[in-house]
């Protein structure tokens, strides 16, 4: 089967119209020092059991210390969090130099005022071209206790909720019923 050429910036500007959150996906290393990189390939993958899923670009030293470590951390970035979102993303050695984090009772390094965290174990691993598709099945979930936004981006760049738009929608039971049904047209 032949694959038809797409311009990979092209690619990348048709993908970009997609918003996404930040996470940055966390563990320790087998020196035991936390490692850690900024990840927007990141969603909820399965309710039962609970799974989540990431994809690493298959480089990543960060990912090769969770390889090993079979244990990983989500952290969901505030819209307050663009430097550490670009730490994160660099290739500072020491991304961790000045960020406010702690060990979870899991024994994953967690970043202090993330929106949330997700704990968990590596599932399986899938091969995604120049990406690895890291399924993890979640361990301990932790949310915020203050109200913030979360850090986004869009079109090559960070963005932010509106203001007049802050308060979230009223849940109601069709939308409860829509994402926890499983049926052959569900994307979630």
């Amino acid at each position: 089967m032949t694959h038809p050429e797409i311009d990979a910036r092209a690619f990348r500007n048709v993908l970009g119209q997609f918003c996404t959150g930040i996470t940055v996906i966390t563990t320790f290393d087998d020196a035991d020092a936390p490692v850690g990189f900024a990840c927007q390939s990141f969603a909820a993958l399965s309710l039962d059991p609970p799974l989540i899923l990431f994809c690493p670009t298959k480089t990543s030293r960060s990912w090769a210390a969770i390889e090993q470590s079979g244990r990983f951390c989500v952290n969901v970035l505030a819209e307050e969090q663009r430097e550490l979102c670009a730490r994160f993303g660099s290739r500072e050695p020491d991304k961790f130099a000045g960020a406010p984090w702690h060990t979870s009772p899991l024994t994953l390094p967690v970043l202090d005022d993330a929106l949330a965290t997700i704990e968990c174990t590596v599932d399986s691993v899938v091969d995604g071209g120049d990406h690895y598709i890291v399924i993890g099945r979640v361990q301990a979930l932790t949310e915020s206790t203050t109200t913030g936004r979360p850090l986004l981006f869009y079109r090559g760049q960070y963005t932010a909720i509106e203001p007049d738009k802050t308060t979230p929608a009223p849940w109601r039971a069709d939308l409860d019923h829509f994402l926890t049904t499983t049926t052959l047209d569900t994307w979630l």
